[in-house]
């Protein structure tokens, strides 16, 4: 299918062919057939993309600190390395679209959220950055989809989420019937609030700077001045007594339209900003007249919390009457009562297949007046394919290891993918992600012959023997499965499993494997300094004392890592690596485990811990992972005391050892293993022989995290 993209490196916006997206549960896969590009919001990507690097530094100097702070931590060759991969990626646009359902993933057909579940071949409007993008298909949660009624066309639709965010900023406004309402500005946004003001039997003025908008306003049947006029106008309006409500729409970095809101409003007035507009503000009109402001939040309830947009969990109408859902159907349902009117809003209209001429007029370029600007999607008969191919040159391998990777994120392609590519025992075959976009970019990128939207595609393909799954922690479990199953060397980044049920399965699969391997990511202890360190204490008699400190910095709760379902949380998610790095250097798994943690306080949840280990030859390890630090500095720390010995691992950086009152120092670039970690499962592959982990150490170390969850639940040692 074709998408359209920016690439935010080099200020390209492309049209590019992509794997047809594969919906997942609760999301319903959507022939697109006109979508509304953004004025506002996309400009201001594609201008951003545009600008040179010191341009994007300048316009972004909290993400140069952040990025120092890495340079301080990592050392400067990584930082910059991990900056121009985020750069490289793609950037999918649009959120405001319509289309038809073709196919339906688990569980959107069930009634939800007030509606009747969703069916194929039904008419709909599609909202959300990532999901209602400028494509010829869309994969949508259900809470950002719309049914549209009979009489509501598809280019209408397209103006629904832009329709939802100018209504959720009148809602905010708090107008009354019969009061007077002004709105500054009357771009899209501008001319769609008059609208649903006069719907809602307010007296409703228009202002703007440009005089074919307030002509527009006028052909609407409302009433609306240029600025020069709009004192005076508002005085005549209100009968001198001010506006009840302004809603500023402007798109202006100028504080004009907050300063004229405080002049034109009434005492206790309210204002509510729905455009991005200069916010300085005349204190002494707003402290007069006692003025409320609020700045607009997007579509409305909902917006930003992945528990409503992505897992489709609604808000009670009791509680929340208007989500951004209940706005999304407010809008089409005014549109087919023709209180709402879009059509004559609509300045450009192109195909798809010339996108990029649409943002030649946002941006200017090509120097037209423009309002809406839609793009246009050609009817076709049938769904196109999930995988497409790349003319890649075939290098010559030694055909032991044929490689199919599931998941295409920032850790595929920050830190696993290059390592792959400059490894000659893997031929890179096939990768996939739902969407089909970053598979689409990774493979293009590493060199792979195809990349698909479908993880059967690649667990099924005959000429694969070897899965890499780099996919969320929550489908680890079931495709580690699914690939045993299929008779597939199995590399899966951690978690192995965040659950005991996973683990279960996965444990008896292995019983039933004998010529697959499995292998989970944890590669620190295949880093240089980790092997060095074990080399130095292999012959130890006696038992040891580890101490590992790790600064792993804040997560928001909204995060998907954080969320019990998803992530598993991040003890379970990433705490993993350390206790298996401990494990490594013991020998073997912890066998008991006690564990306390800080007050979450509303801010954490269980990341502020300190984990004690014990093991069966009656050494000790300490795991202190914390969330409340600096990220600035160092993460991670490793003390080890051993029969007159003391070993410092400084972040994969440095290893210092203290023998007899002598000190050896080894210094390198930070290595954290995943070079020599891939070369290992390769070695291991082609000689079948044993795994890199042994698998007592895999399972073991993953049920040690579930030990230690149950450990601050029950305030108790817990016996692994």
């Amino acid at each position: 299918m074709k998408q359209l993209l920016q690439h935010v490196k080099n200020g390209q916006t492309v049209i590019e062919e992509i794997p047809i997206p594969t919906p997942r549960e609760g999301q319903a896969l959507v022939k697109v057939s006109a979508s509304l590009v953004s004025a506002g919001t996309e400009r201001m990507v594609v201008e951003f993309a545009e600008k040179s690097l010191v341009g994007k530094a300048r316009s972004r100097p909290d993400l140069v600190k952040q990025t120092l702070d890495k340079a301080k931590r990592e050392g400067v060759m990584p930082t910059v390395q991990a900056v121009f991969n985020i750069l490289d990626q793609p950037m999918a646009l649009g959120y405001s679209s319509a289309g038809t359902i073709v196919a339906l993933g688990k569980n959107t057909t069930v009634p939800h959220a007030g509606m009747q579940g969703f069916k194929v071949g039904q008419r709909v409007a599609c909202a959300g950055g990532g999901y209602a993008t400028h494509a010829e298909y869309n994969v949508v949660p259900r809470n950002l989809l719309t049914p549209l009624p009979k009489n509501v066309d598809f280019e209408s639709a397209a103006f629904t989420t832009l329709g939802a965010i100018a209504l959720h900023g009148f809602r905010l406004a708090e107008p009354q019937l019969g009061e007077n309402v002004a709105v500054i500005g009357l771009g899209l946004l501008g001319l769609m609030t008059i609208q649903f003001a006069a719907a809602a039997g307010c007296n409703v003025l228009g202002i703007d700077l440009d005089p074919k908008r307030i002509k527009l306003a006028e052909g609407l049947g409302l009433k609306a001045v240029t600025r020069p006029q709009a004192e005076s106008a508002s005085q005549a309006f209100t009968a001198n007594r001010g506006f009840d409500s302004i809603i500023i729409c402007a798109d202006t970095s100028s504080n004009d339209p907050v300063e004229l809101a405080g002049v034109i409003a009434r005492d206790r007035a309210r204002v509510a900003a729905t455009g991005a507009v200069g916010l300085n503000f005349p204190r002494k009109v707003y402290y007069e007249k006692e003025i409320s402001f609020i700045n607009s939040r997007s579509y409305g309830p909902g917006r930003y919390d992945s528990n409503y947009e992505e897992n489709g969990n609604d808000y009670p109408i009791g509680y929340v009457r208007w989500t951004e859902g209940r706005n999304f159907q407010a809008v089409v349902e005014m549109m087919a009562s023709r209180k709402l009117k879009v059509e004559s809003l609509i300045s450009h209209r192109f195909p798809i297949e010339e996108g990029v001429k649409a943002y030649e007029v946002i941006t200017g370029k090509r120097k037209e007046p423009f309002l809406g600007v839609l793009l246009k999607y050609g009817e076709k008969e049938k769904v196109e394919e999930k995988k497409i191919t790349f003319n890649v040159k075939r290098s010559t391998f030694d055909g032991s290891i044929k490689l199919g990777v599931l998941g295409a994120g920032l850790y595929a392609n920050a830190t696993l993918l290059p390592v792959l590519k400059n490894n000659k025992d893997f031929e890179l075959v096939g990768i996939a992600s739902s969407g089909g976009l970053h598979a689409q970019h990774s493979g293009k990128k590493f060199g792979f012959q195809y990349a698909t939207s479908s993880d059967d595609e690649i667990i099924n393909d005959p000429k694969i023997n070897t899965v890499a799954i780099l996919t969320r922690h929550d489908s680890h479990a079931d495709l580690v499965v699914k690939a045993l199953k299929a008779g597939k060397h199995v590399f899966v980044e951690k978690p192995l499993a965040i659950n005991s049920g996973q683990l279960s399965v996965i444990s008896k699969q292995l019983a039933k494997t004998d010529h697959c391997l499995l292998l989970t990511g944890f590669n620190r202890r295949f880093s240089p300094l980790a092997q060095s360190l074990k080399s130095s204490i292999v012959n130890r008699q006696s038992s040891m004392y580890l101490h590992y400190r790790v600064n792993a910095g804040y997560i928001p709760l909204n995060h998907w890592t954080q969320d019990p379902v998803l992530g598993g949380g991040r003890i379970i998610g990433e705490a993993c690596h350390f206790i298996d790095l401990i494990s490594f250097l013991v020998g073997a798994s912890p066998v008991s485990v006690m564990a306390h943690a800080l007050p979450n306080a509303g801010k954490y949840r269980e990341d502020n811990v300190s984990m004690t280990f014990t093991f069966p030859d009656g050494s000790i390890g300490v795991v202190d992972y914390l969330a409340n630090g600096d990220k600035s500095f160092p993460k991670e720390r490793l003390e080890v005391f051993c029969e007159g010995t003391i070993a410092v691992l400084d972040d994969y950086v440095s290893l210092t050892t203290i023998r007899d009152g002598r000190k050896t120092v080894q210094n390198g670039a930070q290595d954290k293993g995943w070079k020599a970690e891939m070369a290992a499962f390769a070695e291991s592959i082609r000689g079948g022989g044993e795994p890199p982990i042994s698998y007592d150490q895999l399972i073991g170390v993953t049920k040690s995290t579930f030990a230690v969850m149950e450990s601050l639940q029950k305030k108790i040692s817990i016996s692994i």
